[in-house]
């Protein structure tokens, strides 16, 4: 449980610093964000999602 508060805590640094660092870029990105299909958004999130327990479980292995 630890590790997972970690991640969550790493995510939100990474996504805070983003935003700190390029707030314009990242608000035009957004903006781009809804010419994508949801098809392809779902898509992308369940490849990411896949890589991601993927490294997981090699590492905690």
């Amino acid at each position: 449980m630890k590790e997972l508060i970690i991640a969550f805590g790493l995510f939100l640094f990474i996504e805070g610093i983003l935003y700190a660092i390029f707030p314009a870029k990242m608000k035009n990105m957004l903006k781009k964000l809804e010419m994508i299909k949801d098809s392809q958004l779902r898509t992308g999130g369940l490849i990411f999602a896949l890589i991601g327990f993927i490294i997981i479980w090699y590492i905690k292995n």
